[in-house]
This record gives C-alpha cells, structure tokens and sequence, in this order.
C-alpha cells in the first residue's frame, strides 16, 4: 500500500462519506498495535490484509492468532474493525460496507 492509494483512499472518503480518516493509527495506549486507517469519529478501523492468497503474515498461524489478538482487543475498546483485500480498498464494496457501519453505529450519516 503506497502514499498515493493512501491519499487517494483518504480523499474518496472524505468525498463520498464526508469522513475523514487517518492512517496507522495507533489505537492501543501500551501494545504498538497500529491499524491501516481509522475513522476516528466513528470508532472504526479499517484493515487491508495482504498476500492473503500467498501464505502472508496474516494467513500463518501464529500471525493469523496475533491479529486475532489485536482485532479482538480493538473491538474490547468499542471500536468496528473492519477488514479488506488491497484491490477492494476503493472499491463501492468497502464504501457500503463502511456507510453501512456508521449507520448501524450512529444511526445517521453525514
């Protein structure tokens, strides 16, 4: 994941959803736990898990129980974790799936 999809990732955000976002965010105050991009006013972390067909990190076990750690912990301090793959990052999918969040969480969207 380059500067400029994050960049891009943030400015679709702010234009579809009118949200704002940041990136490795560190949401935990002790472990070093950062996640992908957070949407800090609604509590949601938005994770994209690469080389997932390869047998990447995330896919190992003892990655794979690790971010379970880290996800589960994350969703213990109130926040919605919520996961993609790189190429479904800008796409209408994660879009819905996070409009979809901030409903069921605030019941409104901006």
């Amino acid at each position: 994941m380059g500067k400029q999809s994050t960049g891009l990732f943030e400015k679709v955000l702010k234009k579809e959803l009118g949200v704002d976002c940041v990136t490795e965010f560190r949401f935990h105050p002790i472990r070093r736990w950062k996640a992908d991009y957070a949407i800090l006013e609604h509590k949601i972390l938005l994770e994209v898990e690469g080389a997932v067909w390869v047998q990447g990190r995330h896919t190992r076990g003892s990655g794979f129980v690790k971010d379970m750690l880290k996800y589960n912990t994350a969703t213990s301090m109130g926040y919605s974790v919520l996961r993609v793959v790189p190429k479904d990052l800008l796409g209408a999918g994660t879009l819905d799936l996070i409009k979809e969040t901030i409903k069921n969480r605030n019941g409104v969207i901006h």
